[in-house]
C-alpha cells in the first residue's frame, strides 16, 4: 500500500519491487490479485498516466516501448492511450519545436533532425508527412 500511495506502478513493476520484501509462505501473485481486484492497482492507469506525463517529450513509438519494458501489455498500452486522450497525443510539432527553430536547409540538417525526431519515438512516415508540410507552409 505505501508504494502505491505515492505513485501509479504497473503490476510487474510492483512485482519486482515486492520480491525481495516476500516472507516464505506469502503469496504475492494473490495480494496483487486483490489490488487488482479494488481497484488500486490497475495496468490501463498506469499507461494513461504515463503516456499524459511524457506526451510532451516523446513520440507513441517510444512511450509503448517504455511501458513494454515496464511490464504492460498491449490490450493496456492502448487503452492508456484512449483514456488520455488529446492530451496523450504527443504533437510531433511540439517535439520538434523543442530542439528546432527552422525547417532544415539541407540534406545533412533534414537528417540530423530525422534522427531526433525516430529517437523521440515517431515514425518514419510520420517525420517524412511533417517535413513536406513544413516545407509547403509559408
Amino acid at each position: 500500500m505505501r508504494f502505491l500511495a505515492r505513485r501509479e506502478y504497473s503490476r510487474e513493476e510492483l512485482r519486482r519491487k515486492l520480491v525481495p520484501t516476500l516472507v516464505e509462505g506469502e503469496d504475492l501473485e494473490a495480494v496483487l490479485d486483490d489490488l487488482s481486484t479494488r481497484g488500486w492497482l490497475s495496468d490501463t492507469r498506469y499507461a494513461e498516466h504515463a503516456i499524459r506525463a511524457r506526451s510532451r517529450r516523446f513520440g507513441p513509438l517510444r512511450m509503448a516501448q517504455e511501458l513494454r519494458a515496464r511490464g504492460v501489455d498491449e490490450e493496456s498500452i492502448q487503452a492508456g492511450f484512449r483514456a488520455a486522450g488529446e492530451e496523450g497525443a504527443a504533437s510531433i510539432e511540439r517535439v520538434w519545436g523543442s530542439r528546432f527553430k527552422t525547417a532544415p536547409a539541407n540534406e545533412r540538417e533534414k537528417a540530423r533532425q530525422v534522427r531526433f525526431l525516430q529517437a523521440r519515438g515517431f515514425a518514419l512516415d510520420v517525420i517524412f508527412r511533417y517535413f513536406k508540410n513544413l516545407k509547403e507552409s509559408p
